[in-house]
């Protein structure tokens, strides 16, 4: 018997089995820049676009959103072989920022007894990340012009001229355009800067991550420690977090977790805990520890008296009948929006409510649809 078959190219195969350049870009991409929502997706595909161009870019965005991050990302992704070197601007002194930056020869000041390399030296080969640039001083602004456009300097107190290799990323949270407006930007650094604009999008922009948001950094401010417990955040937790402004953005976020983690190891965490003890920190109500576990909302809805009443004849149990009231009502409200296909209308009707009224409900709980349907 004749087999026919058709050879194979093993070395080729292999190749083919593996994940492209681009896959691996963007799966190391997702654990430097954590979210999937759709402005996430966004910015991934910008910054892998970017990161191994030589060209200036400026992140923006508030503070707190991850520009950081962003930086890091562009500069892992880069291929370049420096390490990253990251100043605040607005951190050091006016007066001390150029010897930062530049370095300076012996003898240049009182005090300097060696020669030492700026953090423009250091980022040989490298990234320089200038975070906070909309603070940095017009004097210093003109010099960091200069040495963007002659990728050299001179150290304070020398003479000879150093050559440079370095990518600069630049990151605020300030309108630079509103501040060359009014004089106190350089016009042409902000040209100079802004090759490539990169835009980070604001927390309250991005819901869709809170949850991959919170197991991030619950995980990673409980690295290392074995027996660390995590609190679990409930529907109604993330309804309520989804409430909020975020006003601080991730970093609000973060400070959120670490009162959760010290607060509630191990735990449900409710809308009730978030906004009494996580949003103002505030310790736990202490409860006696005999008490009967009060029924859920659903097995209120489905009318079981007889362990609602077993909570009361039991000591000084009781039960929080606003929150569990509030917890049925938007059982009811989900159910309904499900049941009518996102369409607010028509479950405003089988509710009998009116169409304004459940919009209201559902802004003040937290319940959102994909898209609003008439």
């Amino acid at each position: 018997m004749v087999k026919h078959f058709t050879p194979i190219d093993l070395e080729t195969a292999d190749l083919a089995l593996q994940p492209s350049r681009g896959e691996l870009s963007m799966s190391r991409l997702d654990q430097m820049v954590p979210g999937n929502s759709a402005p996430m997706r966004n910015l991934k595909q910008l910054i892998t676009l970017l990161a191994p161009a030589g060209a200036p870019v400026l992140i923006q965005g508030a503070s707190g959103s991850g520009k950081e991050l962003v930086a890091q990302a562009l500069h892992s992704l880069s291929g370049r072989k420096g390490q990253i070197v990251a100043v605040n601007c607005a951190a050091i002194p006016a007066d001390l920022l150029e010897g930062e930056l530049f370095g300076a020869e012996r003898g240049a000041y009182t005090g300097a007894d060696r020669s030492r390399e700026g953090l423009f030296e250091q980022a040989q080969g490298g990234t320089l990340f200038l975070d906070e640039i909309g603070d940095l001083p017009l004097a210093m602004q003109a010099k960091l012009l200069r040495v963007l456009e002659t990728r050299s300097l001179r150290r304070l107190g020398g003479t000879a001229s150093v050559q440079l290799d370095f990518r600069l990323v630049a990151a605020t949270h300030r309108d630079l355009e509103k501040m060359v407006a009014s004089g106190s930007f350089r016009e042409d650094l902000f040209f100079r800067l802004s090759v490539f604009p990169v835009q980070v999008p604001a927390l309250r922009d991005r819901l869709d991550d809170l949850p991959l948001l919170i197991e991030t950094l619950l995980h990673a401010e409980t690295r290392g420690q074995r027996t660390a417990e995590h609190p679990v955040f409930d529907a109604s937790a993330l309804r309520a977090l989804c409430a909020r402004d975020w006003a601080g953005n991730v970093r609000e976020l973060k400070t959120l977790i670490q009162r959760a983690l010290l607060l509630f190891p191990g735990r449900k965490v409710t809308a009730r805990e978030i906004n009494e003890n996580l949003v103002n920190f505030a310790c736990p109500r202490v409860q006696a520890p005999d008490w009967p576990e009060p029924p859920s909302p659903q097995e209120l809805a489905q009318d079981n008296p007889a362990r609602l009443a077993d909570v009361f004849r039991r000591g000084t149990g009781r039960i929080d009948l606003r929150s569990y009231l509030r917890d049925i009502e938007i059982l009811m409200i989900t159910a309904a929006l499900e049941e009518q296909q996102d369409c607010v209308s028509r479950a405003a009707m089988v509710l009998g409510l009116h169409r304004t009224t459940l919009i209201e409900k559902m802004r003040k709980y937290g319940v959102n649809v994909a898209r609003e349907k008439h």
